[in-house]
């Protein structure tokens, strides 16, 4: 009972302010997305990350093996889904990257945070900045058939991620007044991007959710089998073991519905994807932290 109200209160306040979002645009109400989502993601989350690395929340070192950690995961995670792609006939330009890259910010940052405190947030940080890095690049190959590291660097998050690394490898700090705004401004950025989340899964109208239900319950299986297996072998500890686990098991991110849409392939599998699959976190993601917590 205890371990059950435990995660109860750690998945409680994140789907809330997502099912705010959502109830939001159900009653009629305007939601300008495009300028929430451009001040979350160029403005407070890239905050929220330079002051989770800069603030010497986590360790250099285990930031370090984190970070090469969830490089292997990924890598895993891209020629699984690449092997399952080819063997089931999909579409790769559709259905590839959704596959592999998960809500590790929207969801992945305030879990880690609600359930490892601060030192959660810098590694969850971690991993959500190797997950951004990777799709802007390796993600927009496959799904526009072309690749952009030039466009990945200009990512304010990317920036902020490389410069917060900096700080913390040089053990740098940060005149108190200046690190209390950017803190603040940082602090926005959760809530914000959890309302988003539920603003974008009620904007969404799929064809069907049935054929990609088996490939949700697919990818939650196979990013978390590969995120243990990953964890083992870099030998993390446990705390960064959960953040890694619980990063790679996220749902579909929306993003993958925006590039779909952008670069033509298939949105509307995408679409169904970012619904079901963040309808099935609702019970996966509390299982998986109860290992854990």
């Amino acid at each position: 009972m205890t371990l059950a109200f435990t995660v109860l209160q750690i998945v409680a306040p994140v789907f809330l302010l997502a099912a705010i979002g959502f109830a939001w645009v159900r009653l009629g109400y305007d939601y300008d997305t495009v300028f929430v989502t451009r001040l979350a993601m160029t403005l407070a989350i890239p905050c929220l990350i330079f002051v989770a690395l800069a603030g010497g929340e986590v360790e250099a070192d285990a930031a370090g093996r984190l970070a090469m950690a969830a490089l292997a995961a990924y890598a895993g995670i891209l020629a699984a889904f690449g092997a399952i792609c080819l063997a089931l006939g999909l579409d790769r330009r559709t259905y590839w990257a959704p596959l592999v890259f998960g809500n590790t910010g929207n969801l992945g940052l305030p879990l880690a945070l609600l359930a490892f405190g601060q030192a959660g947030l810098g590694y969850a940080v971690v991993v959500f900045s190797v997950s951004a890095i990777l799709q802007f690049t390796v993600g927009l190959m496959i799904v526009a058939g072309s690749a952009s590291p030039a466009r990945a660097l200009r990512e304010p998050m990317v920036a902020a991620t490389l410069l917060g690394a900096l700080f913390l490898w040089r053990d740098w700090s940060v005149p108190a007044v200046a690190f209390e705004a950017l803190t603040l401004v940082g602090q926005m950025g959760i809530p914000l991007m959890l309302i988003t989340l539920g603003v974008a899964v009620a904007r969404i109208r799929p064809a069907a959710f049935l054929p990609v239900a088996g490939l949700s319950l697919v990818k939650v299986a196979v990013c978390t089998g590969l995120a243990l297996v990953t964890a083992s072998a870099f030998a993390l500890d446990e705390v960064t073991t959960a953040v890694l686990t619980v990063q790679l098991a996220t749902p579909v991110a929306v993003t993958s519905y925006l590039l779909a849409l952008k670069y033509g392939a298939k949105a509307e599998p995408v679409a169904g994807m970012v619904v079901v699959s963040t309808i099935l976190s609702i019970g996966t993601l509390p299982l998986i932290l109860a290992f854990f917590v």
